[in-house]
């Protein structure tokens, strides 16, 4: 939600604060750079402290921000509320990853990411919808406001509900020696990188479509922006459809063979955008069928690189997690800035990066499936 509810508004954006589309690109690029890099601290928090009170104080980081996003008076003040706003939400997501494998087995961990993720579809699949009227209704500043009510009602189901799941808490986890032990341990994982890597670039061809597809389809090709939630959220049918398909190849072929078939789809959708872009099919059904298949490529690829990459590191779950994700955002923070500098009024520059990503993580899913081999047999 914290990105797809404003989608919308990110054209509307750059006529209000009379910003160029690379200077409005900055609120996405912001809180992937802080997304990112605080998961380096929050991962060792979660680890010493327990998973509890590291989530309840990212709520509490979450509201203020989505509040001070909301009355931002200038784009400077709105980029630097995001960034806060990122803190904020990775504990969320951090946390939540840690306590799968907390309470999981790396098998069952897979299996329960998928469901997760089919569940939590809900949001790109309806936040950009209910983003795109807000915005028709009262202007961008409704998404912010929306993010700070939505971030207070979970908060309390939280607190309310969820227990600790953290049973071996690691007193060093935050030492600069115990860091540097964790993180350089994870560091030296040839299986790690083996589901960081194209974990890294199959999100990277989803953030494609996040950071760029609003300016194209409601700049270039026409599309008014009330009908901008529905092309995203047709879309995001595809990542539903997708961890759907994940959950059963898990049970049939494992997480390995998973992980190559959802990059094969990806590359075939990538190339299919790209070709249909240079034979000048440039309209919102070439858009948003080729974000069906990426997608849906990602609903099968992420889970698998989700359980994958934490496997190794059941003590150390929150570190890995952690890792995981700052090499994800990592990947992502270029992308938002080149897709904010390469917009030329067509749909080009857009088909070409997903179609050179998704032909990337296709290369890695099969020259370092050799790397993934070590623990196949624990979570396949």
């Amino acid at each position: 939600l914290s990105t797809d509810l404003y989608l919308a508004t990110l054209p509307h954006l750059a006529t209000y604060f009379d910003a160029s589309p690379a200077l409005v690109q900055q609120t996405l690029s912001s809180f992937v750079i802080a997304f990112g890099t605080a998961q380096l601290v929050v991962g060792p928090l979660s680890d010493r402290f327990g998973r509890r009170p590291v989530l309840l104080a990212g709520f509490a980081i979450y509201f203020v921000a989505s509040l001070a996003c909301a009355l931002a008076p200038t784009i400077g003040v709105l980029i630097a509320g995001r960034f806060a706003q990122a803190l904020g939400a990775c504990c969320t997501v951090l946390v939540a990853r840690a306590v799968v494998r907390d309470a999981n087995t790396p098998e069952e961990g897979a299996h329960i990411l998928a469901k997760a993720s089919s569940v939590l579809s809900a949001a790109p699949l309806l936040g950009p919808i209910l983003g795109s009227w807000l915005q028709v209704a009262f202007g961008w500043r409704a998404a912010f406001v929306a993010l700070t009510a939505y971030s207070v009602a979970a908060g309390f189901a939280v607190w309310k509900l969820l227990g600790e799941t953290n049973n071996h808490r690691d007193p060093h986890a935050t030492h600069p020696a115990g860091l540097a032990r964790n993180y350089g341990g994870i560091l030296r994982s040839s299986v790690f990188w083996s589901y960081a890597i194209p974990g890294a670039l199959s999100y990277g061809a989803l953030f494609t479509f996040i950071s760029g597809s609003s300016f194209v389809l409601i700049r270039v090709l026409g599309v008014p922006t009330q009908h901008y939630g529905y092309c995203f959220a047709f879309g995001v049918t595809g990542y539903l459809s997708g961890t759907k398909m994940c959950r059963r190849l898990l049970a049939r072929v494992g997480v390995q063979r998973a992980l190559r078939i959802g990059a094969t789809i990806a590359a075939i959708g990538g190339t299919t955008f790209a070709a249909l872009a240079v034979a000048g099919f440039d309209h919102w059904t070439t858009v948003i069928g080729a974000m069906f298949v990426v997608l849906m490529a990602h609903g099968i690829v992420f889970p698998c690189v989700q359980a994958g990459a934490v496997a190794p590191f059941a003590r150390q779950a929150g570190a890995a997690s952690g890792f995981l994700g700052f090499v994800v955002m990592a990947c992502a923070f270029p992308i938002g800035a080149w897709v904010g500098a390469s917009h030329d009024g067509t749909i080009r520059p857009l088909a070409f990066t997903v179609a050179a990503l998704c032909l990337t993580l296709l290369a890695s899913a099969i020259g370092l499936a050799r790397f993934r081999g070590r623990i196949g047999a624990s979570i396949a």
